[in-house]
């Protein structure tokens, strides 16, 4: 018997391929999924109506990389490809990126032409950071931030313009802080192995690629043709833990939403007793642990203090989340991605996504605007209220987009430490403390964006 501790996307899909592991295998395979809310998928949350769809968390899901295409294979899987919208190259959504800075949007090159062309609020065109690059030096370090990374290589302003704000958008945190290997460890391991990044990238060129290759679904090998930048599913992402929570519950997975761990307790290396509120005890062989660190720690804290410091050492943030709708079929925006704001702005709001160019069926416009993050305190204080967040991102909307109607529709969600945040070490705490859990023989895996970098 295992248990998953968690019902967000982290912990249906550790069932997901907990289930297709134990179909290959012929084991028989008990599996107890527990929930602390009533509700399955985490962040992800979706207010649908006829006329638009408010994602209060995530909205797209990357296509990159092997975690993105076995993501693809598993919505095939659960028979959501029809559902699937992808946003291709050549959608306004995937050309036009823009940042805010000094008072004005500016769109980000998209395009090779672009990189030869002198953009603002860049001084030169972006081709000069290859130069920089070149004849720069580097430095021999385990670890940087990433935005020193990218200063030292290419330039101050490609880390205050192009790289703060991305961090922002991705993490809501601090380039000044995240680790260059959340984002860009090949990068960097270029430049300590090669001594640059360009010097690296002609290396690899002319290096062989080993290692197996993935077997694609018929949706990830269309992803891949069509070269997708991002992806969205109509009605609301909200469906693909939907989907999950009901294959899980179809293939005998015992579902126990509104179930709160307060202890766990390890017998031995073979057997673990979860501690639920209600006063009961389920007894399991493995967990998989798919909560944040932070609410890990405080499951371990009377037996493993030391383990439980550690995790409670990996930092999170919050985010507010406006959506706001308006109902006029008048253009209030221009067609694109959305924009972001660097750090260095000093303003409230990290940026704002336009969800009636991103995501299919939207009467009207349609707008996120996500407020904090690693600022959130310092900017609004421990006791906003939902009314001034709503304020404060109808005020910066109005400013910036010029846009005069009111909304006709909003919403606010609060995420309370939503995200964490990859500092510098992040790597080498996470490390230490799977080091330590193999180290006592602790029949428990961790899962989930605390450890391993969201995607």
């Amino acid at each position: 018997m295992a248990a998953i501790l968690g019902g967000g996307l982290g912990g249906l899909s550790t069932g997901y391929y907990l289930l297709k592991n134990n179909l290959n295998s012929n084991n028989n395979l008990k599996l107890y999924l527990l929930e602390a809310t009533n509700y399955c998928g985490g962040w992800i949350k979706s207010i649908r109506t006829k006329d638009y769809v408010f994602e209060q968390g995530p909205r797209t899901i990357r296509p990159k990389g092997v975690t993105g295409l076995n993501t693809l294979n598993m919505i095939q899987d659960l028979g959501l490809s029809e559902h699937i919208t992808p946003i291709k190259p050549d959608h306004p959504a995937a050309r036009n990126r823009m940042i805010y800075v000094n008072n004005n949007l500016y769109l980000l090159p998209s395009s090779l032409k672009g990189v030869f062309q002198k953009n603002e609020p860049f001084s030169k065109p972006l081709i000069y950071a290859l130069y920089h690059d070149l004849k720069k030096p580097h430095k021999q370090l385990k670890d940087d931030s990433i935005y020193n990374f990218v200063e030292r290589r290419f330039g101050k302003e490609i880390a205050d313009y192009a790289i703060s704000p991305m961090i922002c958008g991705i993490c809501a945190g601090d380039a000044k802080e995240i680790s260059v290997k959340f984002l860009m460890k090949t990068l960097f391991e270029w430049e300590q192995t090669h001594g640059g990044v360009v010097k690296g990238l002609m290396k690899s060129l002319f290096s062989s690629k080993t290692g197996n290759e993935l077997v694609l679904s018929d949706l990830a090998r269309k992803a891949q043709e069509e070269k997708w930048s991002v992806y969205t599913i109509k009605g609301g992402l909200e469906m693909f833990p939907n989907k999950l929570q009901a294959h899980l519950k179809d293939n005998n997975v015992t579902m126990n939403l509104s179930t709160k761990v307060e202890a766990i307790e390890f017998v031995d290396s073979g057997s673990v007793s979860l501690n639920i509120q209600t006063g009961e005890k389920l007894s399991v062989n493995h967990v998989y642990s798919s909560i944040p660190a932070y609410c890990l720690a405080s499951l371990v804290q009377k037996q493993h203090p030391e383990l439980a410091k550690t995790l409670k050492d990996i930092p999170f943030v919050t985010v507010g989340i406006v959506n706001l709708y308006f109902a006029t079929q008048k253009p209030l925006i221009k067609p694109a991605f959305g924009f972001l704001v660097p750090p260095i702005e000093n303003s409230p709001i990290l940026g704002v996504v336009f969800d009636s160019c991103c995501m299919p069926d939207q009467n009207g416009t349609v707008l996120t605007v996500m407020l904090g993050g690693r600022w959130f305190e310092e900017k609004f204080g421990k006791n906003t209220t939902s009314e001034n967040l709503y304020n404060i991102a109808v005020k910066e909307v109005g400013s910036i987009l010029d846009i005069k109607d009111k909304p006709t529709a909003f919403n606010v969600n609060i995420l309370n430490r939503c995200i964490p945040q990859y500092v510098v070490g992040h790597y080498e705490r996470v490390d230490e403390i799977r080091q330590y859990i193999k180290s006592n023989n602790l029949p428990i895996s961790l899962i989930g964006s605390s450890y391993d970098g969201a995607n």
